[in-house]
């Protein structure tokens, strides 16, 4: 399943492709999607709308940053970094 964002006039942001929501607090969202992370900062940010069937998430509120993180780069093992 693809993602989309949408930033609405600094004041609503909506991610369709959202698998879960793992976090929200005032200053900071975390939704996952199907091949990412997407990490919300700001200020008053609040879930107005949050719909699982059809992978919907609506957050309001005053955003300073968002961050795309991919699952599929993954960290190389310590062993392999202390064994080149």
């Amino acid at each position: 399943m693809n993602q989309s964002i949408f930033i609405e006039n600094n004041e609503q942001i909506s991610i369709k492709g959202a698998k879960r929501v793992v976090s929200s607090t005032s200053s900071q969202a975390v939704v996952d999607t199907d091949n990412s992370t997407i990490i919300i900062s700001g200020s008053a940010i609040e879930v107005k709308k949050l719909d699982l069937e059809s992978l919907e998430v609506v957050f309001s509120g005053k955003f300073s940053n968002v961050k795309l993180a991919s699952l599929t780069s993954q960290k190389t093992p310590i062993f392999k970094r202390i064994f080149k």
